[in-house]
């Protein structure tokens, strides 16, 4: 679907320094949208540690977001929430093990939509020369 933020198109280039301002907007986009669904703060989803189980699941579905909504490889989307492969892939389980949920079902959807539409929004913007919408932060 999506792919500006591939780590494998941009390492060993000299522009990493765009790819890692690209990790990090593909990044603000989930946790803000994760957040804002979850009623949870922000910073929450970025902690070291797990924390109670709402912002643990909430995690999850970022990184789940990350690899199903956004295309990323798991060791994409491990990367780019600090943590490994093999947590990555547990969270897509966890996740799509919930997904009977219809009403959990329905909210993944609606996050994905809002997401895939964030990052669209952000190339289009980017390939026009315009200034990115309200919200994004370059690093």
């Amino acid at each position: 679907m999506w792919d500006a933020c591939r780590t494998d198109r941009t390492e060993g280039r000299q522009d990493g320094g765009q790819a890692t301002a690209e990790r990090l907007a593909v990044r603000g986009v989930i946790e803000a949208t994760v957040a804002a669904s979850f009623d949870l703060p922000v910073a929450e989803l970025g902690a070291a540690t797990r924390r109670q189980a709402p912002v643990a699941f909430a995690r999850q579905v970022a990184m789940y977001v990350a690899h199903v909504g956004l295309g990323m490889s798991l060791t994409e989307t491990g990367a780019l929430f600090g943590r490994d492969r093999t947590t990555a892939a547990h969270a897509c389980r966890v996740v799509e093990d919930r997904r009977d949920d219809g009403d959990l079902d329905c909210l993944l959807d609606a996050i994905e939509a809002v997401v895939v539409s964030w990052m669209l929004t952000l190339d289009w913007c980017r390939s026009a020369g315009l200034p990115a919408p309200a919200g994004e932060h370059p690093a």
